[in-house]
């Protein structure tokens, strides 16, 4: 991958940030559907729903910037999502419970630090109202993982009270 510039690195990341949104719209409703946890399984429904809502604010800063919403493949997402569907189709019950857990916090995290960047450049660019609405969409996905963190926390102590 070249790029010139600091615009360029900015829309670049845009587009692997559209592809992550897009792709996790179906994974999470995956998560949701495998996870016999109720409070996981919520977590993933509600998270979805705002995802649906991150993919149309990065339409929006698309327009703002003057360029066409456009995909660009990110490996690191691409990865967790052929690592889960492979551990789905050989494990089942608590275990796929706990990983689907697991992989909800990793991608939380991978998403955490790509809004803190992209927001972190509309802001050297001067893209000032991008970086609001990129800086929103960070703050919700701080919250997605505080609350599957939580409901991770909650499962541990009902296996470990079930033992």
């Amino acid at each position: 991958m070249t790029t010139d510039s600091i615009d360029e690195l900015f829309v670049e990341g845009l587009q692997e940030l559209y592809y992550t949104e897009q792709q996790l719209v179906d994974a999470l409703e995956t998560l949701a559907d495998q996870t016999n946890d109720e409070a996981a399984s919520q977590a993933f429904t509600e998270h979805r729903d705002e995802t649906m809502e991150h993919v149309e604010r990065l339409e929006q800063v698309f327009e703002q910037i003057g360029e066409e919403p456009q995909e660009k493949e990110e490996q690191v997402v691409k990865a967790l999502i052929d690592e889960h569907e492979q551990f789905a189709q050989e494990n089942e019950g608590e275990v796929l419970d706990r990983y689907n857990m697991e992989v909800g916090q990793k991608t939380e995290h991978y998403e955490i630090a790509s809004y803190g960047s992209i927001t972190s450049l509309a802001e050297k660019t001067g893209h000032d109202e991008a970086a609001d609405i990129l800086a929103e969409t960070l703050r919700e996905e701080e919250q997605a993982l505080e609350e599957v963190t939580q409901a991770t926390e909650q499962f541990d102590q009902q296996e470990i009270a079930g033992d």
